[in-house]
């Protein structure tokens, strides 16, 4: 039965707005081309296929579901296709190797946005959980330690913890902009984390920016990995302060001012001396408080 007046064409356009969508993106040319080699994917140029993605977009906003885009990997399909005998030149495979990545992939809610913003946005979203993905591995897998017994992953997120919190406290008040960076396989870990005057960022689920930015110092600590630290304080009324640590041996050591300056003022790509910026001041890292977990090397 239905209510008086509604007809079951109503009905349907109400019930599908209660069904959430799920839209895989190629987001660059080389994975276009990747898909190009199966039959059954129709487009021809990467351009037309991102102005179907938005017009598909627009629609289902139109409808009033709940749509979210996430990252299309051809090498991934590829792996999932074998994995689980699935042909992967079928329009269905796609569909639910898609439905997959809505359960497991990044993903970022479409809420209008033009798909120019859309992109970075959702590259930046699956970069951050590849470096979750594996800094929480490198902890987890580390063992215990063959001094004291501890498990290693679990110590190394402790003391990232104490590490950030004592940073935040000696930098004071004002606004942080902290990035940590520490070597990886192939590739590095980058973790970028903001905060507002002396305290990391409430984090209740312990899946948020703090999180992520623990994880990363701690798999740094528990690899025994040379990474670095750079810290970026705004307050009114003042120069923006940078400040740079090393991270050798579990320990952030302050990097001098011309070390500071000469990380900022080079280009990581060319090595070419880069101006520096206006209004800024090229500080050395402080030096942080003694902590209780100071005789890291030691015991680890």
């Amino acid at each position: 039965m239905t209510r008086t007046g509604t007809t079951s064409t109503n009905l349907g356009r109400a019930l599908r707005r209660e069904v959430p969508s799920t839209v895989g993106l190629l987001a660059d040319e080389q994975d276009f081309a990747a898909m190009r080699r199966y039959r059954t994917f129709l487009f021809d140029d990467h351009t037309t296929y991102l102005r179907q993605i938005e017009k598909l977009l627009k629609t289902l906003a139109r409808q009033g579901g709940h749509t979210t885009v996430t990252l299309f990997d051809p090498e991934e399909y590829a792996a999932w296709c074998a994995e689980t005998a699935t042909d992967p030149d079928l329009p269905a495979s796609r569909s639910l190797f898609t439905a997959h990545l809505a359960a497991t992939g990044a993903r970022v809610t479409y809420t209008r946005q033009p798909l120019a913003a859309l992109l970075p946005e959702l590259v930046d979203t699956a970069v951050r959980q590849a470096t979750w993905e594996y800094a929480t591995t490198v902890l987890a897998t580390a063992g215990d330690c063959a001094s004291c017994g501890k498990d290693i992953g679990k110590a190394a997120y402790e003391r990232a913890a104490r590490l950030l919190a004592r940073l935040l406290e000696a930098a004071g008040p004002g606004a942080h902009h902290l990035v940590c960076s520490v070597p990886a396989a192939d590739d590095q870990l980058l973790a970028v984390l903001h905060a507002d005057g002396t305290t990391p960022p409430e984090d209740p689920d312990g899946a948020g920016s703090a999180a992520e930015f623990t994880a990363v110092l701690a798999a740094g600590i528990a690899l025994s990995a040379p990474g670095g630290l750079v810290l970026r304080t705004t307050a009114p009324d003042t120069p923006d302060r940078l400040h740079g640590w090393r991270l050798t041996d579990g320990t952030l050591t302050p990097l001098t001012e011309a070390e500071v300056f000469s990380a900022y003022c080079t280009d990581a790509r060319t090595g070419e001396p880069l101006s520096p910026e206006p209004g800024v001041e090229y500080r050395a890292g402080f030096p942080l408080a003694p902590g209780p977990d100071d005789d890291w090397t030691t015991h680890h």
